[in-house]
């Protein structure tokens, strides 16, 4: 089986997709604002990702590239990728599918920051991600998790 991700359409079909996720109405994790407040035209530009089974959306994520002026993490400074709300409906988790959508943000070979959620450190660190050295002043209560591609080190304050 060939497993594809997708960049979703911001469009009411893939609001309606949203709804059908476990966190959806989780203030933290939903996805609805950003994508309400993105849906323009269906060509707009998305920053969601998906994995489709059939015609039922059952994997999502958000990728948003960060500009290096505003690099916090990185050594040297430069645009990275924040990953944000990822998520696998129940009934196809552990089944490989969020390995997929990491796997696929990883593709762009650029530094990757994410903010995981309760008890999904595990998951994270079998994806090769590892802790940022916590800065209050810059984390503001926030755990976030680094991945680092070959060349790039977590930024010391």
């Amino acid at each position: 089986m060939t497993v594809k991700v997708e960049k979703l359409k911001v469009n009411y079909k893939t609001l309606e997709e949203f709804k059908k996720f476990r966190e959806y109405g989780v203030q933290e994790l939903s996805m609805m604002e950003d994508l309400e407040s993105n849906i323009i035209e269906n060509n707009s530009e998305s920053p969601f990702y998906g994995i489709y089974f059939g015609d039922t959306l059952i994997a999502r994520m958000s990728l948003y590239e960060r500009d290096s002026r505003y690099d916090q993490y990185f050594d040297p400074p430069q645009n990275y990728l924040e990953l944000w709300k990822l998520e696998v409906l129940p009934a196809y988790q552990k089944k490989g599918y969020g390995r997929v959508l990491v796997d696929f943000a990883k593709s762009f070979n650029m530094a990757i920051k994410t903010n995981p959620r309760i008890q999904s450190h595990g998951f994270w660190e079998q994806m090769g991600f590892e802790k940022a050295t916590y800065d209050m002043d810059r984390d503001l209560g926030q755990n976030p998790l680094i991945w680092l591609p070959e060349g790039v080190s977590e930024q010391k304050n």
